[in-house]
């Protein structure tokens, strides 16, 4: 990690590469460890942030994926659901004439969501996932057994266009050329006032107000952004001898999955649809 210099978390193979000695690390880490409980407890709050712009329009396909986690409740967790309203309400209450600015710069519904989690979680900590994804089972009480924040890895295999498999990316022969490792935006799940989460949002910030007609959604406020932090993050960490304190994810899919057969995907709700991505 020595040999990475400044800046290079703006360079997309080389911040790939990164993100992939990150994943052969972790494996590298887990292989030695012999700690049974965490040195730590955890004080990430149980609350469970999700967000849907309108929620007069709120699709009843939706709302299946949102009421597959209300069995969370019997475990203490609170639920907050935003809308493009009650966003814009807390970063105002909550930041500054910045945030509030750059919220207010984001052009899609996806971005505002981006933009608010990052808000939130950095402010109060919890747990933040998409409104798509389903609840499957019981592995999210691994979520909280630290302090840690826990992000999604993905890789993006170019030759094939599409996704790796999730177990894929740990696979220590898997080769690096023609994939784009990174992490996803969702889930989120840390304390209040964790470096990369607040190194994200300030990211963000500073790209949104740069005055860009239509910012790109990936690399301003979604995974790009949250990638960058986390290399700048992880390389201060190695330079100063210091553990991770992030965790990446490798059995998010036997915790929830995306629900793709969506209406809302077929239209410009799907940012996808917007971006041309």
């Amino acid at each position: 990690m020595d040999t990475y210099p400044l800046g290079f978390e703006e360079c997309e193979e080389m911040r790939s590469e990164f993100i992939r000695l990150l994943t052969l690390q972790q494996m590298e880490i887990e292989s030695k460890s012999t700690a049974a409980s965490p040195i730590t407890p955890c004080t990430i709050p149980r609350t469970l942030v999700r967000y849907w712009h309108d929620h007069a329009a709120l699709p009843d396909d939706v709302k299946e994926c949102l009421s597959s986690w209300d069995r969370l409740t019997d475990h203490g967790f609170e639920f907050q659901l935003f809308s493009d309203a009650s966003a814009a309400a807390y970063v105002a209450d909550v930041y500054g004439e910045r945030e509030s600015a750059a919220f207010a710069r984001c052009g899609h519904p996806a971005m505002r969501c981006d933009y608010l989690r990052l808000c939130f979680i950095l402010e109060e900590g919890g747990f933040y996932v998409d409104a798509d994804d389903v609840l499957l089972g019981d592995g999210w009480r691994d979520l909280f057994i630290d302090d840690t924040l826990k992000l999604q890895p993905l890789c993006y295999d170019i030759p094939a266009g599409g996704m790796l498999p999730a177990v894929e990316i740990w696979r220590t022969e898997l080769p690096s050329e023609g994939r784009i490792f990174y992490v996803n935006n969702d889930p989120l799940v840390a304390p209040p006032g964790h470096p990369v989460i607040k190194r994200a949002l300030d990211r963000a910030t500073d790209k949104l107000l740069r005055g860009d007609p239509a910012p790109e959604i990936q690399s301003t406020t979604g995974p790009g952004n949250l990638t960058s932090a986390l290399a700048v993050h992880a390389r201060e960490l190695h330079l100063a001898g210091a553990p991770h304190d992030f965790r990446l994810l490798r059995d998010w899919d036997a915790i929830a999955e995306m629900r793709w057969a969506l209406s809302y995907r077929d239209d410009a709700r799907n940012w996808r649809n917007v971006y041309g991505c």
